[in-house]
């Protein structure tokens, strides 16, 4: 197939389009490897897919509409993996403008693309922020999720609500993937496990948010690439067990889905440490903090819905997925 995968130089997009490329899809990436974080990595992940036969890049950003359109014109994607936006729940309180840019009026290009593009199967990232001040656990698509507790959430909640709207009026099949707290190598360097291990090594004391009490569901990358493409190979359709008065919001009369995908196995930030300590070989210093305007004490993803429709089964343990991490961090950086 034509793959269009925005964000192709990121930590999920990059991991997604080698898979395709791979499995013998041809794959255009569309980013604009902004610095949002360090720049280099990006480059990097990318230098990893350029050589590969079936890759081009387009260096642009989402809320430029004619690079868009340019895009989707020169290439006519099958199908479109939208995984752009710009992220980080604290971020979020420091440069609101950055969101709307990139996740409303940027989606907004990339719904009207595949409209008007004939393109089979949209797919998007969402996120279990969605999920903000809900306390019921596990987390479940079929629980409402209108009570956001960062401006990063209510733009994901705005997204699925926007590709609804697409499926129902223009017959745009599109599913929406909550994502989970993703790990592994070639991750994010503003995320936990990244800022963990480079201080642990470093010999600097870590932030422990939360005094470390809150848990997270964290997912492997290898498991989130393998229910992404699991979700691309599977367009949906209107749901005719759907219920009008009593609507659900994980699917829809429309071809439309929204699933969670993790790893079904939270764990306590304290535990997730011990285990980068066990892998590194090295106690860290903790410097204990309350819990940060936005986040949330817990998450848990239920994905019964995306193990019934599509296979899935996050296999990864966090002490596989840790050690995996820490090796090739040590490896990269010569450390």
């Amino acid at each position: 197939m034509r793959v269009l995968v925005t964000g192709a130089a990121g930590f999920i997009g990059a991991a997604l389009s080698a898979r395709l490329l791979a499995r013998g899809d041809e794959v255009l990436g569309f980013d604009n490897v902004n610095a949002y974080y360090d720049p280099s990595l990006k480059e990097a992940r990318l230098e990893r897919l350029a050589p590969q036969p079936g890759f081009r890049l387009i260096r642009a950003s989402l809320e430029d509409r004619p690079a868009v359109e340019s895009a989707f014109a020169q290439f006519s994607p099958q199908r479109v993996v939208n995984l752009a936006a710009q992220a980080g729940v604290r971020y979020s309180l420091e440069n609101p403008h950055a969101y709307i840019e990139s996740n409303i009026v940027g989606f907004t290009n990339i719904l009207e693309a595949c409209r008007h593009g004939g393109v089979e199967h949209l797919v998007y990232a969402s996120s279990s922020s969605v999920y903000g001040a809900n306390r019921k656990l596990p987390f479940s698509v079929n629980d409402p999720v209108d009570h956001p507790v960062s401006l990063y959430a209510a733009t994901k909640k705005a997204n699925e609500l926007m590709a609804h709207t697409y499926s129902h009026l223009y017959a745009l099949p599109t599913t929406g993937l909550r994502f989970f707290t993703v790990y592994g190598p070639w991750g994010r360097p503003d995320m936990a496990l990244f800022l963990f291990t480079r201080k642990i090594l470093a010999g600097e004391p870590i932030d422990v948010f939360n005094h470390g009490q809150h848990t997270r569901d964290f997912t492997y990358i290898d498991d989130i690439v393998e229910g992404v493409l699991r979700t691309l190979d599977r367009i949906p359709a209107g749901d005719h067990t759907f219920d009008p008065m009593r609507p659900t919001p994980a699917s829809s009369s429309a071809p439309y889905r929204v699933y969670n995908i993790g790893n079904h196995r939270p764990v306590e930030l304290a535990r997730y440490i011990e285990v980068i300590e066990a892998c590194i070989g090295r106690k860290a210093t903790r410097n204990l903090l309350p819990l940060q305007p936005g986040d949330v004490p817990d998450t848990f993803a239920d994905i019964e819905e995306l193990t019934r429709d599509t296979g899935y089964a996050p296999a990864t343990t966090v002490e596989e997925g840790v050690g995996r991490f820490v090796e090739w961090y040590r490896g990269y950086y010569g450390v």
